[in-house]
């Protein structure tokens, strides 16, 4: 079993978007924020059986999420 880092935003229309920072273009959706993490759980397993299916390895980036402050 692995473990990803996954970004959930709120979304001005309603729902909610959900990336994998470490999968480039491994993303999703949801109404709920449940939702958003059940189907980016399903992305993953397809991403990462689609890697395993070319040959490919499995990215290992480690991800730090960390917030700053600008002044604009």
């Amino acid at each position: 079993m692995r473990k990803f880092t996954v970004v959930l935003e709120s979304e001005p229309e309603g729902g909610y978007s959900v990336f994998v920072p470490s999968l480039p273009g491994c993303a999703s959706q949801g109404e709920t924020k449940e939702e958003a993490l059940a189907n980016i759980r399903e992305a993953i397993e397809g991403y990462l059986l689609s890697l395993r299916d070319e040959g490919l390895s499995i990215p290992v980036t480690r991800v730090t999420l960390t917030e700053i402050e600008v002044t604009a």
